[in-house]
């Protein structure tokens, strides 16, 4: 299991989560609308959940249904893909 960052995170980016993170999986380039976790890193720890102010991260069994699409996105993130978080994948 790893952890998903979804919506609420659009345009926030408090980068809390960042700097509870004990492994560096959260990242964000300045121009990204969001920030992301790396699936193959994420130790599962939970740090980041109670960290984030907009409540925008969820383990990826738990991610709402609206923001299913978001589980993938991160993935993508790290895989160099060109990707917008409004696009539905």
């Amino acid at each position: 299991m790893a952890y998903v960052i979804t919506e609420p995170c659009i345009g926030t980016k408090d980068k809390s989560c960042v700097d509870v993170c004990p492994v560096d999986c959260i990242k964000g380039s300045d121009e990204d609308e969001q920030l992301f976790i790396d699936p193959e890193v994420c130790i599962d720890c939970g740090a980041c959940v109670s960290a984030c102010p907009v409540e925008a991260i969820f383990a990826d069994s738990d991610v709402p249904a609206q923001w299913a699409s978001y589980t993938e996105l991160n993935a993508e993130y790290f895989k160099g893909a060109s990707i917008n978080p409004g696009t539905r994948l």
